[in-house]
This record gives C-alpha cells, structure tokens and sequence, in this order.
C-alpha cells in the first residue's frame, strides 16, 4: 500500500491480440510518499537460510570466485571504449559502460542505468575491465534509474558526482537515501506505476530479486526493471533478476519493447544464485517472454562476482541464442565501451 491506495500487483493484463493493458497516469515527480516497512511480501522465492550460508562458507571461495582456470581469460574480456554517438530526439542509442550501467539516450534525454564508475565496490575485488566511457566524457545526464539497492547497482561514490537536481527515478522505499545527500528531485515508484521527463516515460516493473544495504534493511526498499521511451520506441532495463514469470507480464503490459537490456553473468553455483541472477539460458527465455526486437546483455566482464569463468557467460549466450533459431543481428554482443543506434 502507497499513500492509502493498494497498488493491485495482480490486475489483469490484456488478452492476447486485444492491445496494451492500460498504461497508468504518470506520477508527479519528486513527489515523497509513505511506504510499507517492508516489502518482503513481494520476494518470489525464500532468500537464503542457514543452511545455505554453512553450505557457502563450507565452499569458500570456490563458490564466489572461479579458479586460475576460469580467471585465464581476463584478458579476453571485451572493452572497446569508443566515443558516443549523435543522438537527436528521433534516436535511440545506448552505451555500455560495464556492468549494469548504460548511457540509454532516448526521446532527447541521456539517461543513466545503475551507474557505477568506481573502481571497486564494497565486497568485491576491483573491476576487470575500466569503465567505459569516461565520466567527463559524458553529455549532460537529464535523468537516472536505479532498480535496486545492491552495491554494485547502487554506487554513492559514483552519485556524489552527479549535479543534486538531477532527475532520480528510484524504488519504492529507496527515497529516503537519495534525499540525506542532498537530491531534490527523486520519484519513487511502485511496481506497474511510472512517470515522465520531457516526454520520455519511465515505467517500474517487477524483477525476481531483493534488497539489502545494510545488516537491518533486508528487503526495506523495493527491486525492479524500467522500460524507458516515448510513444515511438521502448527500452527495457532488467536491473537485477532471475528467471520467472514476470517477463510475460511485463510483455503483456509492455508489448513492442525495441531493445531489452538483459543480464547473463554472475549465476554460478546456481543454488546459490539461481532465484536471483538468470543465466545465459534463462536471459534468451526471458527475452523471448518479452517480445523484444533486439537484445543487448549486461551483467558480466565488469566484476568478478561469482564462480563461473569470466568468458563463459558470452559463450552460453551465444550457444543459447543459437539454439533457440534467433537471427543473429538481433543479439548486440557488445564490448565495455561500445555502443549502438536502433534503426
């Protein structure tokens, strides 16, 4: 529930063949609202229980980080920096900068996905590859989206360099971190809600994950997707999820989805990951629940996260992608650094 009004988290999407369920009115920007204490409701499978953390200290590091074998390929790992390209409001462009950030310009704005240009985050090792694009190489950034708290999703380092009337599009719950450093316009949205800058709308959906910060907020603010764009193009950001089945509903919400920014890394060992983070697989299932023309993975090659070999998530992809009798021009594989325009 949201300012006493219950969000319906099971409305009825619309029939197949019948058009677009009805799109909800934009909320107003900036606007501080009242959420529950906890948003655990929402989770999709249990998180972890004692048996799994004994399971994973049993391990150690060989259920955290891959072996001499898996790290052979680090060099291997794709990184192409290159400049932006022209982008006018007729263009949809995007950038990887590694990880889960990306420069998405879309309907006259350069928005910012999860933007993390530290080198290393609290808990992990440093990254494997730089950032992509340089930050004073940036245009001016109209808008950011962040669809969770996690500290590689989530950076303070990488905000604090951001001007404090930046537009911030943010979770349920997550208002209040944004607002104790000094930023003035931060719209917290629910799942199914969305607003608008400047014509582009931003519109929350539900993603199979959680949120933790600290050793007291799990699941205190809530986790998610965005699909960006105008009444001509669509762009949708997956954040962080596992497989399930939201993508269908999402779909159903959101048909006509031009590009979806999928994640194919950090899944290994998948009893410990696998209600989390999709695999490869699961990433080509996903995308093809959603209906979407094009797809772009994320989510690897940045930081070393988990046990698979840095170059394996790539080569399941494209194994995947293979299998399921997806043309070839429809997977942009691209390196940290690259980008692409949608025709």
């Amino acid at each position: 529930m949201t300012d006493g009004t219950p969000t319906d988290l099971t409305a009825p999407s619309a029939p197949p063949g019948r058009g677009p369920a009805v799109r909800p009115v934009p909320r107003p920007l900036g606007e501080i609202r009242a959420w529950p204490r906890s948003f655990a409701g929402r989770l999709t499978a249990p998180l972890p229980g004692v048996r799994a953390f004994a399971r994973l200290v049993r391990e150690g590091s060989a259920a955290v980080r891959p072996g001499s074998d898996g790290l052979r390929d680090l060099p291997r790992l794709p990184f192409a920096p290159g400049p932006l390209p022209p982008a006018d409001p007729d263009t949809v462009a995007v950038t990887w900068a590694g990880h889960a950030s990306w420069i998405v310009r879309v309907g006259g704005l350069t928005v910012l996905t999860d933007p993390v240009w530290s080198r290393r985050i609290l808990g992990t090792p440093p990254r494997v590859t730089p950032v992509g694009v340089r930050w004073e190489d940036l245009p001016p950034v109209d808008a950011v989206v962040i669809s969770h708290n996690h500290y590689d999703h989530l950076d303070a380092s990488t905000l604090r360099r951001l001007p404090r009337a930046t537009p911030l599009f943010v979770p349920a719950g997550l208002g209040r971190w944004f607002r104790r450093r000094r930023f003035t316009t931060v719209t917290e949205l629910d799942w199914w809600e969305s607003a608008e800058l400047r014509g582009v709308r931003f519109d929350f959906v539900p993603a199979h994950h959680w949120s933790k910060r600290t050793l007291t907020d799990t699941c205190r603010s809530l986790w998610g997707g965005w699909v960006l764009g105008d009444h001509r193009r669509r762009v949708y950001f997956a954040g962080d999820t596992g497989y399930g089945h939201w993508f269908r509903r999402i779909a159903d919400r959101h048909p006509g989805i031009d590009l979806a920014l999928m994640p194919i890394g950090a899944y290994a060992p998948r009893w410990w990951l696998g209600d989390v983070h999709t695999d490869p697989e699961e990433a080509v299932r996903a995308f093809q629940d959603l209906g979407a023309r094009v797809m772009a993975p994320m989510h690897w090659a940045t930081f070393v996260l988990s046990s698979e070999p840095v170059m394996e998530p790539l080569t399941r992809l494209h194994a995947a992608w293979g299998a399921a009798g997806l043309p070839r021009d429809r997977l942009w594989d691209l390196a940290v650094g690259e980008s692409r325009v949608l025709e």
